[in-house]
């Protein structure tokens, strides 16, 4: 008999333990249910390397979970239309992407407006006015400058758009019918200066240049390997291999120059909580925590918010911008490149 009470102790100690930690982990599955960080799903046009960075580092700022949807700028529009279209509930509640973008969505009014104290600061030229869309950063376009042909140059150094063409020097370029951010030179170079004088620069940099990339960050590498002795890039890229070691210098063009600028827009389709989460991503975006997370990982951008440390130690935060916004419709734009690529190009 004592034996079958042991057996029945026994049995019964075990059962308590399976209850227990049945409990446990069911109540451990409520208190993750509970305490699980809020969710935002943004659309997006950067790669998914740069949107995981920003989302993990805002997960472990505020505890809100960031799904990026990585997508073509054409994607991201139809998107925005199908949600905007679709009586369901809204999944996206908001959109990281170049300013053309968003430009399109706010025409097409996928997006609502939203101004805060920090987007206040952001100067007009890195946003709409109205407040549809808020641009968090910016690329510009810079002359890349090996430093040992620096030397050289002792005072002629070519430090605007008419000096550089002017310039017999080996140069290198992305091809502008190969990246965005390099077909958007163009357009704003044709905006700024007309098409004939842009042309006519173009023409007197082609003999040249080396070798027309395909990819935004050769040009630079061509430049801190002394391949060419100055590269037309984007500063991102030449920070990046500074950053690096490579032997390389920035010079801003003085008569101005275009930037691909990144920017956030709230879509009017989303909820109320969601666009709650939106807004205040979308300030932290404008905050040092996120250029600090970007950094660490070699992505340098301008921010926009002149209240930033990262923006009052960045170098060229003060260059000259193109005056004249590139307005081109898409056939007006293939109509350039044409006009560049059979004039210029393929001469």
């Amino acid at each position: 008999m004592r034996r079958y009470t042991t057996l029945l102790l026994t049995a019964f100690l075990l059962l308590a333990i399976v209850i227990a930690g049945s409990a446990y982990l069911a109540d451990s599955g409520h208190i993750d249910r509970r305490t699980r960080v809020q969710e935002l799903t943004v659309l997006t046009t950067l790669p998914a390397e740069e949107a995981d960075i920003l989302s993990q580092a805002y997960e472990d700022s505020s505890g809100v979970h960031v799904t990026f949807v990585p997508l073509s700028s054409a994607e991201v529009l139809a998107r925005m239309k199908a949600q905007a279209d679709s009586p369901k509930k809204a999944d996206a509640a908001m959109v990281l992407a170049d300013w053309q973008t968003l430009g399109q969505a706010s025409r097409s009014g996928f997006l609502t407006p939203y101004v805060s104290e920090r987007g206040d600061m952001v100067a007009n030229s890195f946003r709409q006015d109205d407040g549809y869309w808020m641009g968090v950063w910016y690329d510009p376009i810079v002359f890349c400058v090996n430093r040992d042909y620096l030397r050289t140059l002792h005072a002629d150094i070519p430090d605007s758009w008419q000096a550089l063409a002017e310039q017999d020097a080996r140069i290198g370029i992305t091809d502008f019918m190969a990246a965005d951010a390099s077909s958007n030179l163009l357009y704003a170079m044709t905006a700024e200066f007309g098409e004939e004088e842009t042309m006519a620069m173009l023409g007197k940099i082609h003999p040249h240049v080396v070798q027309y990339a395909r990819y935004l960050s050769n040009p630079v590498r061509q430049a801190g390997m002394g391949e060419v002795d100055i590269s037309i890039a984007v500063e991102s890229e030449t920070m990046r291999y500074i950053h690096d070691g490579y032997p390389l210098q920035v010079i801003y063009p003085t008569d101005g120059t275009t930037a691909w600028i990144t920017g956030t827009g709230i879509l009017a389709s989303s909820g109320d909580k969601e666009k709650v989460l939106a807004q205040h991503f979308a300030d932290w975006l404008l905050s040092d925590e996120a250029q600090i997370a970007l950094q660490s990982h070699n992505y340098f951008f301008v921010p926009t918010n002149p209240g930033t440390m990262a923006y009052k130690t960045f170098p060229g935060k003060n260059l000259t911008l193109f005056t004249q916004v590139p307005q081109f419709s898409s056939e007006q734009k293939h109509n350039l490149l044409d006009t560049w690529a059979r004039e210029i190009r393929f001469q």
